[in-house]
């Protein structure tokens, strides 16, 4: 895994434990600014990255890419688009 995939991990990991926090936390977390942080390091991936990856990074399928990061795609339900 690279030093990218690993930050993007680390921001997916973040993101899902700030919205499990939503109804208990105040001030509520900015979200924005993990999405805007999970967007700029998706565009910082080199071109041979997964396809897989990209694709679940630019649908917005956080789950997802956390999931094929930590080696369990398998778990990963067929999503609309046919693709994945």
């Amino acid at each position: 895994m690279s030093a990218t995939e690993r930050n993007i991990l680390q921001t997916l990991i973040e993101l899902e434990n700030a919205v499990k926090a939503l109804a208990t936390t105040n001030p509520k977390p900015n979200l924005s600014l993990l999405f805007n942080r999970i967007d700029a390091l998706t565009d910082q991936l080199p071109i041979d990255t997964d396809a897989t990856l990209v694709h679940y990074l630019h649908r917005k399928s956080y789950e997802k890419a956390r999931l094929w990061l930590e080696g369990r795609d398998t778990e990963n339900q067929a999503g609309s688009c046919r693709q994945t």
